[in-house]
């Protein structure tokens, strides 16, 4: 039974290697910086909101504040926050956003029991292992029947890694995860709309993780067949091609941590091939927007119903984050500024009509196999004067085979904490040394929300 596997080797002594040490410090650096970030913009306010409102005991700290309420609290704001930019990691076989899901978990959790930082890193790794094996087991199974596999998988990370955190035996454990099977969810009807669901996905899936833990650890139990038992996870939530063999082969010998991706666009996932093909043929030959006829891109047939359906229009997205799910704006914005950051998703950004035009130019066919988020990317730009620009990459920048470096690491941080962060970033890298986590939420909470100590 799956559920039996996860719980009794997310309640065991793990050895954690170097490398996936190393890469779980990584998106854990990269998560803070993108809950900055966050905070910064202001998009997770409401959920933000909410959380200091439920209050609750001072277990965990709201990121970016000195707020502490109650862990389940604590996590569903941290988890928007981390999510808020759509500027957070990515793992392509289960197409799932890791860190998100992962960090508000370990650190409401962590702080509520004390934990050293080295407890809370073994306990983020489980989490990593957990949810992006859970979505594997079904690539874009759960896409395809309308549902944020983050939030789906999400759910059950949550609950190990409190589970783990909260010393709870097996059988326990087990039980936690059979209670977070009825919270699974999370739908993907805000795709092409100005709704903020979808940010908030990681904080709910975070949220009810966690309680699904206390009520295990409360007596509540759960379905020991929750994944793969008649209307467990799978043959509810999933479709097309399942395997289950996925979630524990190699658990705690091969790792799925080190195969995360940091995104260097703040658009979705699906559309980074894309993208990376565009700067590719801009590198060959540097075009302008007003040279180009047309751009022509071969898209995954995943990626289609996600970032460029036929059902909404696509060129004029209905706000900053429809925009994130728009592939024709996204390369559109990118050939026009040169850059796709957080800027570029502006609302005053968004409502140009140069790069509305350019994104009408942009037109493409379906074409490819396997997981849709380490597929090859190419365009084939014409331009005014007859000459047709060709762009390709094999997969997109930032995954396990082409991963940022440090530097660029550290820059993308700064660029979404701004100034005032360094200590953060050493704190963050040295948080296997930390007797607790509460140094390092003093840091985050010291950093300016803005330049000026106003929202950005």
């Amino acid at each position: 039974m799956i559920a039996t596997g996860l719980a009794l080797w997310a309640t065991s002594p793990i050895t954690v290697p170097d490398d996936v040490r190393a890469a779980a410090l990584r998106h854990l650096l990269d998560g803070v910086g993108t809950a900055i970030g966050g905070v910064r913009s202001g998009t997770a306010q409401p959920a933000v909101d909410v959380a200091i409102g439920l209050g609750g005991p001072g277990e965990a700290t709201v990121l970016g504040t000195a707020t502490r309420v109650s862990a389940p609290a604590a996590a569903l704001a941290n988890g928007t926050l981390v999510h808020a930019l759509d500027f957070d990691d990515t793992h392509a076989g289960g197409l799932v956003h890791a860190t998100a899901v992962v960090l508000p978990a370990a650190f409401a959790v962590g702080q509520q029991v004390g934990a050293s930082g080295r407890q809370v890193l073994e306990a983020a790794v489980v989490g990593y292992e957990a949810v992006t094996r859970i979505a594997s087991a079904a690539p874009h199974g759960f896409h395809a029947r309308g549902l944020h596999a983050t939030a789906v998988a999400g759910v059950f990370s949550s609950a190990l890694v409190a589970a783990r955190l909260c010393g709870l035996d097996a059988a326990t454990a087990a039980h936690a995860l059979g209670i977070a099977g009825s919270q699974a969810g999370g739908l993907l009807a805000f795709l092409g709309t100005g709704a903020t669901t979808k940010q908030l996905h990681p904080g709910l899936a975070s949220q009810s993780g966690i309680i699904a833990a206390r009520l295990a650890a409360a007596g509540a139990t759960g379905p020991e067949w929750v994944f793969e038992g008649r209307n467990g996870l799978y043959e509810a939530l999933a479709t097309g091609e399942v395997d289950t063999t996925v979630v524990l082969a190699g658990l705690g010998e091969t790792w799925e941590t080190t195969r995360i991706g940091i995104k260097p666009y703040p658009a979705c996932q699906l559309s980074h091939a894309t993208l990376d093909a565009v700067r590719d043929a801009r590198a060959i030959r540097g075009f302008t927007a007003d040279e180009v006829v047309s751009i022509d891109a071969v898209v995954h047939p995943d990626s289609a119903p996600t970032v460029c359906p036929d059902d909404r229009d696509l060129a004029h997205p209905s706000s900053g984050y429809a925009a994130k799910f728009s592939l024709p704006w996204s390369v559109a914005a990118l050939v026009v500024d040169g850059e796709l950051g957080v800027a570029q998703f502006e609302p005053d950004s968004v409502a140009r009509p140069d790069v509305a035009d350019l994104a009408t130019r942009v037109h493409w066919t379906l074409a490819g196999t396997g997981h849709a988020a380490d597929a090859p990317g190419s365009v084939r730009v014409t331009l005014s004067d007859g000459t047709v620009v060709e762009g390709a990459v094999e997969r997109s920048a930032g995954g396990p085979s082409d991963p940022l470096t440090d530097d660029q690491l550290v820059a993308k941080f700064n660029g979404n904490a701004g100034p005032g962060a360094d200590q953060v970033v050493e704190l963050v890298r040295a948080l296997d040394a930390l007797d607790s986590l509460e140094p390092l939420l003093d840091a985050i909470a010291a950093v300016p929300p803005s330049p000026t100590g106003a929202p950005a």
